[in-house]
């Protein structure tokens, strides 16, 4: 289950901003989570609830943005989302794709609470 390591990293991220700008909460986490990651929403988001727990992110919201796959066909430049990882151009069948969206796996922004 790497969704836990991943929580951990977002965990430290976090804290380690919220230090740097002297921030005593964090409302919402927002991360983006691209469909060839392999990352299980579910798992992320107890991962973070789990090491949260007794932190200054108790309170803290995950929200998790989840990112279609999509190409572009280099054969005829046409932009696509790839569906049930079927990675051929719907529009010439070329199997030449550049994957341009679903490798994501950022945090996206912090939401501050009021008066932090």
């Amino acid at each position: 289950m790497h969704e836990l390591a991943v929580a951990d990293n977002i965990v430290n991220a976090v804290l380690a901003e919220m230090q740097r700008r002297g921030l005593s909460s964090v409302a919402t986490v927002a991360v983006r989570v691209g469909a060839l990651t392999d990352i299980v929403p579910d798992a992320l988001e107890f991962g973070f609830e789990i090491l949260t727990r007794e932190t200054a992110l108790a309170a803290t919201k995950l929200k998790i943005d989840r990112i279609p796959c999509q190409g572009r066909c280099r054969d005829c430049g046409k932009d696509f989302e790839v569906q049930e990882c079927v990675f051929v151009c719907p529009h010439c069948q070329s199997c030449d794709i550049q994957m341009t969206r679903g490798n994501e796996l950022d945090i996206a922004y912090i939401e501050v609470d009021d008066g932090s």
